[in-house]
Formats: structure tokens, sequence, C-alpha cells
């Protein structure tokens, strides 16, 4: 039986992912209007009886069909570009975290933190207890605090990977030799699901990403724990 709450986009979870939805929606209705004009014109030409002589030709309709479409290109054009601005700003992170991508897991390091770093496997699905999600559950999630700016640097030991969590807009390339950024805030506590978007190879599918959000008091208790064990 399809499960039809997974044909949308996944619940905003930072505010990047709030202006893509918007952006999303926005263009969504913008398609629709395109959609029906031309379907209207195409029906005025295929159905002889009603067919619309403006249609065929004329020095008015080519100079329509020359401005409206680039009329609707600035308009579509103009929250686009914000959205890259957005996703490429920088604001004094609080916590910078290394990513690195390797075949077929990730590693993570605490950069403002010394000795914390861990790797991140797959949960197999014989160890899956009630209420893990079958192929994105991992052994070690990351940690993270919520409504705090946080930096990640993704990189790659072997092959292209991708760092991907949809319900914070964030989609990453993890590229060999390279230290690729991204920021992101979280707005609220809880368990995001990500995978690897990349075809890195056989267990391509079997990369998840987990990040747990919890507030920063209980951050902190999670860093000084592991530090100590």
């Amino acid at each position: 039986m399809a499960n039809w709450t997974q044909l949308g986009l996944q619940d905003a979870s930072s505010p990047l992912m709030e202006e893509l939805i918007y952006f999303h929606d926005y263009t969504l209705i913008i398609l629709t209007l395109i959609t029906i004009l031309v379907f209207y014109g195409l029906a005025s030409l295929i159905i002889p009886s009603n067919t619309n002589r403006f249609f065929l030709e004329g020095q008015s309709l080519e100079t329509i069909w020359t401005i409206i479409p680039a009329i609707i290109l600035v308009f579509i054009a103009l929250p686009s570009l914000q959205l890259l601005y957005l996703i490429d700003e920088v604001n004094n992170p609080f916590l910078t975290i290394k990513a690195i991508g390797h075949q077929w897991y990730w590693s993570y390091e605490y950069a403002d933190y010394r000795d914390l770093e861990f790797d991140s496997y797959m949960t197999p699905t014989n160890e899956l207890t009630v209420g893990n999600p079958r192929l994105l559950e991992v052994d070690n999630r990351l940690t993270l605090p919520s409504q705090t700016p946080i930096r990640v640097l993704v990189t790659s030991s072997d092959v292209l990977h991708s760092w991907t969590v949809p319900s914070l807009g964030i989609k990453m390339d993890a590229v060999p030799g390279r230290l690729n950024q991204v920021n992101f805030f979280i707005s609220r506590c809880g368990l995001f699901y990500g995978q690897c978007s990349e075809i890195c190879g056989a267990n391509h599918s079997f990369m998840p990403i987990v990040i747990e959000a919890i507030n920063f008091s209980s951050f902190e208790n999670w860093v000084s724990n592991f530090l100590n064990e």
C-alpha cells in the first residue's frame, strides 16, 4: 500500500529548508499556470471548431511570447539567487564538524574538541530494535546541539560521496583531497536521517547519516561522557 505522506518534501527542520520548500511551492504555482496556458493554446489549435486565430500568427503574439517568459524568468531567478546566497553564507559557526566519507561508512571529527571522533556504520537489520528505521539507523549517531550555528567540512578518503540530510536542506559532495563546507542551523531537537546521495560503489545505499539534535546543556554532558569513556 502506498504511503502518500512520502510523496512530498520532508518537514523542514532548519531555516534553509523552510526557504527551499517555499521556493519549491512558489515555482510549482508558476509552472502550473504556464502548463494550463500552453494546453489552452494547443486545444485552440487542435479543435477546429474552437480555433482561435490569435494563436496562429501576428506581431502581437510574437511580442507577448517573448516578453512574458523573460518576466517569468526574472521572478524565478531572484528568489533562487537569494537561496544560493543563503546556502553559501557563513555565520560564525559555534561548532565545526569534519565528515569523511569511506567505502562504505562515515567518520566524524569534532574539530573544537580534542580526541572526539568516531566512525558511523549502518546498523545491520538483525540488530535493529523497535522504532529503528531499516537501512537508516547507525551505531554511532552524529550528536549536535540544536539552535546553534554549525559548520560541517565534508571530504572523502577514496571516491566521491555526498553528505545529505533532506530535512535540513543539506546536500554536499565529499571529494577526495578537497574540503567542501556546509553551514546549517537545526531549529528543533530530534532525529534527522539522510544517506549518501552519490553512486559510490556496490554498498552505496548502505551509508546512512543520523543526526541527533539535543539541547545545549545535554550536548555538553554528552561531550563530557564521551571524552571520559
